[in-house]
């Protein structure tokens, strides 16, 4: 902690360059000017740019995400707070929340990723939440690009090293591989975590004159301006800003949060919230704003870790493990003694106060003074210009004619299984512990994650899901079919969806382009979210993912949560028993725009994706779930990346057990290659004992979905007559080292 007397602060002059070296305009400025009444000191500066910029403020994000629909008949707490919030019945609830952790992730794989992680970590146990369960969505450049091997490994071992020492299982995720992400990658993270629906708390600040703790880690330098630097394009200079990437200890985060759902057992604090983007800064001011009140810190209380800190570097650190509380009076030594307990500082900084302002001091003189709503509800909202970008007319343009159909289709699937993207992701999630705390019931690999709830019979499910190719090539359609997929993942285990977090991934918003797909996007996850009715209840925008003006493709990351009343239906997408019927749910198009196959096999990225009739999406999902639900499934696979012949491949050569064959007769009227690898929408392959397939037949003629019985399981080859015939046994094979082999 400082000491008194110490060194007193000068505050460098505010100059126009100091002002754009912060990422704010002349406007901005100016504004800023006007809510104080005065020209802002440097410190007053640098509190402003943090908390006005889009990583804090979502300033160019605001006007359209208030057209996601938000409210449910389970939804106790939706977006604003650190996590959103939906009731699970049985007096429980589910907090979960997905954040990016982009940029540094770039810089510094390991601890980007790691501290990434961390953050998540903490705003759903700030709810009051234990976490049981986290996931993860992973983007690299190509395969072949110099700098992926290293960036891969890094984030992996980032991911890994911080969730398995921790004690949160990792039980599944995604990653993608394309070169649009050559310059920056994407890391999200998703976790969810378990809580007394009336034990539930909030970032609230409250109460004049109650006291606000500092409480975990001590403050250093690392991270500072790591909400700005999020919110700036990146260029080869800005790839150096190593300090800018905050330091995480799992093991101090392990005490935190024990100390924490210690401390919320008892009645001691008003408020809580973790001091993540923008530190102490954006912590303090949000609780203020949330409660309508002021606040007052005296940093020189800070637990600082190095020496010499200022003011401006102590409410600008984005060191990791930390926490600000507001407690009732009187309370201050219950709580110390807790995190004495545990070995973590806590330490009264200040006091909520009643003047809506946030005032701090340093060595008993006031270093800034600035009206929380001006950081918080009166932060800039821009209604950013929008233009459809010129390519799109040429990028959706695809002729079937000019494709030719290939002469080897078991060369094509071969090709496709060892491919990057549909390859087996073992290498990557064999690194996560997934069955810590022995909730897991269907880890990493399936259509989606189950864990049980222990004590009753219910489980959930949860995944995250995305195609940025699709939103590329039609933005709104995209940003439908991510939502959609989501959902249908859920279903393919047995799930009723909840709620929805999202992680939105893009260029600079400054860009009319950008900006255009943003609002398509929206726009079509919207229209799904409606059809499918799964509220959003969490969220996250990262613009300016883009190095030297070259944006990455639009990337919605969906992260969904669903219910299973009863656990113990849950089915996996792999096939069980020779003799059972492979049964196809909906319908398959000639469709190969914006395809995997396109992409892999002819090196295109054209069309338009599979469109989507929602109201069919819907019946087909609600068609599988009643099938298990009644115990009529042996399996049940979403038919998506890759298509039907993929999908099936995935059934026979997917699952822990020997690989079993299928052998498939059809021979529907349309292309042979878009029969087997068009992506069509709301398709989910299932096995059924033949004597349930009655029942299946009469459930889906009830929900008015096609039904195509395909074939039988069984054998040792994958026959998809008259096209192909291929041996399981080599094409698991294929699958299971196309990754690992192309990363080495």
């Amino acid at each position: 902690m400082a000491e008194a007397g110490q060194k007193k602060f000068t505050q460098p002059a505010v100059t126009p360059e100091l002002v754009a070296s912060h990422g704010l305009n002349a406007e901005e400025y100016g504004k800023i000017v006007e809510f104080l009444g005065r020209a802002p000191n440097y410190t007053e500066l640098g509190v402003f740019s943090v908390m006005w910029s889009e990583h804090c403020s979502y300033k160019s994000s605001r006007v359209y995400l208030k057209n996601l629909p938000t409210e449910g008949p389970y939804v106790l707490q939706g977006p604003g707070e650190n996590a959103g919030v939906v009731d699970i019945g049985d007096g429980l609830a589910v907090a979960f929340k997905m954040e990016s952790h982009n940029h540094p992730s770039f810089i510094e794989p390991y601890q980007g990723a790691a501290t990434g992680v961390g953050g998540i970590l903490r705003d759903i146990f700030t709810m009051g939440a234990r976490p049981i369960a986290s996931l993860n969505s992973l983007r690299f450049g190509a395969i072949d690009h110099p700098r992926t091997r290293y960036l891969v490994a890094g984030v992996v071992a980032g991911i890994g090293g911080y969730g398995n020492c921790i004690g949160v299982p990792t039980v599944g995720g995604e990653c993608y591989f394309d070169a649009c992400y050559n310059a920056n990658i994407l890391v999200n993270a998703f976790t969810l975590g378990l809580v007394d629906k009336n034990r539930i708390f909030t970032g609230l600040a409250q109460g004049i004159g109650n006291p606000v703790m500092y409480v975990g880690s001590k403050t250093g330098r690392d991270g500072i301006h790591g909400a700005t630097m999020a919110s700036e394009s990146f260029s080869e200079e800005k790839e150096q800003r190593r300090p800018t990437v905050q330091v995480g200890d799992p093991f101090t985060e392990k005490l935190l949060l024990e100390a924490c759902l210690e401390l919320f057992q008892h009645d001691y604090i008003i408020g809580i919230q973790d001091m993540g983007a923008a530190g102490l800064t954006s912590s303090s001011t949000e609780m203020a704003g949330r409660g309508g009140c002021g606040i007052e810190l005296d940093l020189s209380k800070v637990p600082m870790r190095e020496s010499g800190m200022t003011p401006y570097e102590i409410l600008l650190s984005e060191s990791q493990e930390r926490m600000l509380l507001v407690a009732k009076q009187g309370c201050e030594t219950d709580i110390k003694k807790i995190f004495d307990k545990w070995d973590l500082d806590a330490v009264v900084i200040g006091r909520v106060t009643d003047d809506q302002q946030i005032r701090t001091l340093w060595d008993g003189e006031e270093v800034a003074c600035m009206p929380i709503a001006a950081l918080t509800k009166a932060a800039p909202a821009y209604h950013r210009p929008t233009a459809r970008p010129a390519y799109q007319d040429q990028v959706q343009q695809l002729d079937l004619a000019n494709i030719p159909e290939p002469k080897d289709f078991g060369a094509v699937l071969k090709q496709l299984l060892g491919s990057p993207n549909l390859a087996s992701k073992e290498w990557i999630y064999r690194q996560y512990d997934q069955f810590v705390r022995t909730n897991t019931m269907v880890a990493a690999g399936a259509d989606a994650a189950v864990i049980r709830i222990k004590g009753t019979e219910k489980g959930l499910a949860l995944v995250t899901d995305g195609n940025s190719r699709y939103c590329y090539l039609d933005p709104y359609v995209g940003g439908a079919l991510a939502v959609a997929e989501a959902a249908r993942n859920l279903a393919c285990v047995g799930a009723r969806p909840v709620g929805l977090t999202d992680c939105l991934n893009f260029g600079s918003p400054e860009n009319p382009e950008v900006m255009w797909q943003f609002a398509e996007v929206i726009h079509g996850m919207r229209d799904a979210c409606l059809a499918l009715h799964v509220p959003v209840v969490s969220g996250n925008v990262s613009f300016y993912n883009e190095t030297d003006g070259v944006p990455i493709h639009p990337t919605p990351t969906i992260g969904m949560v669903g219910l299973l009343e009863k656990a113990a239906c849950v089915v996996t997408p792999w096939f069980k028993a020779a003799g059972d019927v492979v049964v196809l749910l909906g319908r398959t198009r000639e469709e190969l725009g914006g395809s995997e196959y396109l992409k892999t096999i002819h090196g295109l990225t054209r069309g338009t994706p599979p469109w989507i009739d929602l109201k069919l999406e819907l019946s087909v999902q609600t068609c599988c779930i009643e099938a298990i639900e009644q115990e009529l499934l042996q399996s049940a696979h979403d038919v998506s990346d890759g298509g039907l012949a993929v999908a099936l491949a995935e059934c026979c050569i997917g699952g822990p057990d020997k690989p079993l064959g299928v052998h498939v007769d059809t021979h529907e009227m349309i292309r042979a290659d878009a029969l087997l690898f068009s992506e069509s929408q709301s398709r989910i392959v299932v096995s059924v004992k033949e004597a349930n397939l009655e029942r299946l037949q009469e459930l889906a003629e009830r929900h008015h979905v096609p039904l195509l019985a395909l074939g039988s399981v069984g054998g040792s080859r994958l026959v998809f007559q008259p096209l192909l015939q291929l041996p399981v046994e080599e094409l698991r094979a294929i699958w299971s080292n196309g990754l690992t082999a192309q990363l080495k």
